[in-house]
C-alpha cells in the first residue's frame, strides 16, 4: 500500500504542466468566461473536466493504450477533433468581424443552455487526441511494474482534483470584472486571436500523421 510521494509529485507536476498550458480547451474556457460570464464558463469547464476524467479512467484500465495502437481509431479522433476546432475557429472569426452593436443582439439570441455548454466542453476534450495521449503518458510515468490499485486510485484522485482546480480556475479568473471589461474593449481582437488558435490547432490535427 506504500506510495512513493516523490514519484507522485513528479506525476502531478507533469499533469499540471500539460493541463494548465494554453490549448484549445483552456482558450475556449477563457473566451466563454469573458464573453458570457462565470456560470457559463464553469459549465463548459465541467464538460472539459468530465472528458479529462473519462480519458484518465480509460488510461488507468489500459483501454486508451490499446486504442492508441490502432491507427484508424486515432485518425477518426483527429478528424473529429480537427473539424470541431475549425468550427470554433469559424464562429470566433465571424464574431470578430461582427460590430459591437450587432454582436450584443447575437449574444442574447445564441446564448447556450448550461447543458449545451457542458456538452461543448465534453465534446472538445473527448475529440482531443492530445488529451488521450497525455493521459497515457501520465499513467505510463506513474505506474511502474509494481504499481498497486492504491497507486492508480491516488493518481486518478490527485489528477481529478488538479483538473477541477485548473479548468475551473481559468473560468473563475477570466470571468472577473477586470477581465470582462478587457474583453468588451478588445472583443474583436480577442475573438480574432481565438479564431487563429482554433484554426491552427484544427489544421494541425487534420494534417498530422497518425
Amino acid at each position: 500500500m506504500f506510495v512513493d510521494l516523490h514519484h507522485l509529485a513528479l506525476v502531478f507536476t507533469a499533469y499540471i504542466i500539460a493541463a494548465a498550458s494554453p490549448g484549445p480547451s483552456n482558450m475556449r474556457i477563457m473566451g466563454v468566461a469573458m464573453h458570457q460570464g462565470r456560470q457559463s464558463a464553469l459549465m463548459i469547464a465541467a464538460g472539459v473536466v468530465s472528458g479529462s476524467l473519462f480519458w484518465g479512467s480509460m488510461a488507468a484500465t489500459g483501454v486508451s493504450a490499446i486504442l492508441a495502437q490502432y491507427a484508424q481509431a486515432l485518425i477518426v479522433l483527429k478528424i473529429l477533433g480537427g473539424l470541431y476546432l475549425l468550427l470554433l475557429a469559424f464562429k470566433a472569426a465571424k464574431s470578430a468581424m461582427t460590430s459591437d452593436d450587432r454582436q450584443g443582439g447575437a449574444i442574447d439570441a445564441a446564448k447556450a443552455s448550461g447543458f449545451g455548454l457542458y456538452r461543448r466542453g465534453l465534446l472538445m476534450h473527448l475529440t482531443n487526441p492530445k488529451a488521450l495521449l497525455g493521459w497515457i503518458a501520465t499513467m505510463t510515468l506513474g505506474l511502474g511494474p509494481g504499481a498497486t490499485p492504491a497507486t492508480v486510485a491516488v493518481i486518478l484522485a490527485g489528477c481529478a482534483i488538479l483538473s477541477v482546480t485548473i479548468f475551473c480556475g481559468y473560468a473563475l479568473v477570466f470571468s472577473t470584472a477586470p477581465m470582462i471589461r478587457m474583453y468588451r474593449h478588445a472583443r474583436r481582437w480577442i475573438e480574432g486571436t481565438l479564431a487563429l488558435v482554433f484554426g491552427a490547432a484544427g489544421m494541425k490535427l487534420l494534417l498530422s500523421r497518425a
